[in-house]
């Protein structure tokens, strides 16, 4: 059963109801018998798990090409170190 929170108007006595879906939002507080209102929150979601990724809300151009200049300076760094000389000494 979901919890709601409750905030009165006229003393400011802020509570949690664990109510069903089906029960009546409540209206009286139970601190000074003033009108209550139901609050509302901001809820964050985050999809997590193998069929979502961070790039899935993005158009597929701006991501391909962004993949492909991070891609391909990350290949030329790897190539530029196994090119350069080993330094000689003993």
């Amino acid at each position: 059963m979901p919890t709601y929170a409750y905030a009165c108007t006229a003393c400011g006595h802020r509570f949690d109801a664990v109510q069903s879906f089906s029960d009546a939002a409540l209206t009286e507080c139970p601190e000074c018998g003033g009108l209550v209102r139901k609050q509302y929150g901001s809820i964050g979601v985050t999809f997590n798990g193998s069929g979502f990724y961070r790039t899935d809300s993005r158009s597929t151009s701006s991501s391909a090409s962004s993949g492909e200049s991070s891609g391909s300076s990350t290949s030329s760094k790897k190539s530029e170190a196994s090119a350069s000389p080993a330094p000689a000494g003993s």
